[in-house]
């Protein structure tokens, strides 16, 4: 097995990709995925990460010839002359040394080190790769989020964002959800679908700031805890006998519980950081910058391999941009949708 330093990095970063090409007409599956302004179009083997490419995203809407093109070549061993990925045979590895050595060479990347998994992608030729031991050698969040590193980087290149928050809205204004697990975002967010209000996404949404704030579509996955998926009512809603996922929560898609087929955008009026409070009633008070860039930032930017300073800079025009918030959640769903709704029409006058 061949082994790679921060020295020989970007090298090896553009041997992948070379074989990943070289070996472009023996992958077995081709997936084609309509984003907001982006085909992205994924080679790879038949298995659940197919299958998850095909269920995993809100597809957008629009010709797809207005829209760039980006290619990402999922492989392993065994497709053409793919290689077996490589170890890192340096005495330390730091994810932001690693990010750092491939910017310098115009490349983004990351590295799974514990499990030889490697993702690497050249922006400026929108051509990616996943290299892995073999065809299900993958993190077991990929299958929620899949190619999420690689959409990261292609969109951070045109001054976008992939933001790990929740949204909410009502006639086309909406507010985002942001705070560390099991502050209750993921709650708010399903509670509010079941109460008329609208979502472009749960856990990743991309985020533009070139005309104000705008919210868009990616990914279709919600996820609830048991506690949770029985409190908000969803075992009569979909049924008891779905399995958990890695994280023991039970995971559905967004159109099994909105009132109304997912919008192209939302346009985002405020930050909220969830708390349940344990109160009957909710309740929406202002905080400070930077008590709402403490609730975002962290995982966004811990989430979203490379680009680090970029995302703090980022994430901190957003909170100039936007009012910020703590919704403190009361305990029953309904009224924790309508105290969200009632702050949407206020906010509109």
């Amino acid at each position: 097995m061949p082994h790679v330093t921060l020295e020989t990095l970007p090298d090896y970063a553009r041997f992948l990709i070379a074989a990943a090409e070289g070996a472009a007409g023996q992958f077995p599956v081709r997936r084609a995925v309509r984003l907001p302004g982006l085909e992205l179009i994924a080679h790879l083997d038949p298995g659940a990460l197919a299958g998850a490419l095909g269920q995993a995203f809100i597809e957008a809407e629009g010709d797809p010839r207005d829209s760039r093109q980006c290619r990402i070549f999922i492989g392993h061993p065994g497709i053409g002359d793919m290689p077996k990925p490589a170890s890192w045979d340096d005495a330390h590895f730091t994810e932001h040394g690693f990010a750092r050595k491939l910017a310098e060479a115009g490349l983004r990347g990351h590295h799974y080190h514990d499990l030889d998994f490697w993702q690497v992608y050249d922006p400026a030729r929108r051509i990616g790769v996943q290299l892995m031991r073999s065809p299900d050698a993958f993190p077991p969040w990929e299958q929620g989020s899949p190619l999420r590193a690689f959409l990261h980087w292609e969109y951070a290149a045109r001054g976008m964002r992939l933001a790990h928050a929740g949204t909410l809205g009502l006639d086309g204004r909406g507010v985002l959800l942001a705070g560390a697990g099991g502050a209750g975002k993921s709650g708010t967010v399903v509670a509010g679908l079941l109460n008329g209000l609208d979502s472009v996404g749960d856990d990743y949404v991309l985020i533009d700031l070139s005309g104000g704030v705008t919210a868009r579509p990616l990914f279709s996955i919600l996820k609830q805890d048991p506690p949770g998926f029985a409190r908000l009512g969803l075992e009569r809603r979909l049924g008891t006998g779905r399995p958990l996922n890695w994280q023991g929560k039970h995971a559905f898609h967004i159109h099994e519980i909105a009132p109304r087929p997912v919008g192209e955008s939302l346009d985002i009026c405020a930050l909220l950081v969830p708390h349940v409070s344990g109160g009957k009633t909710s309740s929406i008070a202002p905080i400070s910058r930077k008590d709402a860039i403490i609730a975002l930032a962290p995982s966004g930017i811990a989430q979203m391999p490379g680009e680090r300073e970029s995302g703090f800079r980022f994430f901190s025009d957003l909170t100039r941009l936007l009012p910020c918030y703590r919704i403190s959640l009361g305990s029953r769903p309904g009224e924790i949708a309508a105290t969200i709704a009632d702050f949407l029409v206020r906010s509109a006058r």
